[in-house]
């Protein structure tokens, strides 16, 4: 399984707002299925960043395209060579 970095831009269109709770829907599905790391959205921006587990970048496109929101989005996909922070180190040791 590799992992990708996508970047979205949006624009809110007329039902823009009543998608938002079935996208988010389908975001929890993929987050509590690990296929999701991160789930980011600016709405000052209007863009959104999420890091995903897929084989490959056009799994990452079968993935995004189920979203109720996907008409409203264009994207780039990069896969990713090195990620780091602290969720993936071990928690730091606290001697008594």
């Amino acid at each position: 399984m590799k992992k990708y970095q996508v970047t979205i831009s949006f624009e809110m269109g007329e039902d823009f707002n009543e998608l938002i709770p079935p996208h988010r829907t389908y975001i929890n599905f993929l987050i509590n299925k690990e296929i999701i790391d991160q789930y980011v959205v600016s709405i000052d921006s209007q863009q959104v960043w999420i890091t995903l587990n897929a084989e490959d970048a056009a799994e990452v496109e079968k993935i995004l395209e189920k979203s109720p929101l996907a008409r409203y989005w264009s994207y780039q996909i990069y896969e990713l060579f090195v990620w780091d922070g602290q969720h993936y180190r071990l928690p730091a040791v606290q001697p008594n």
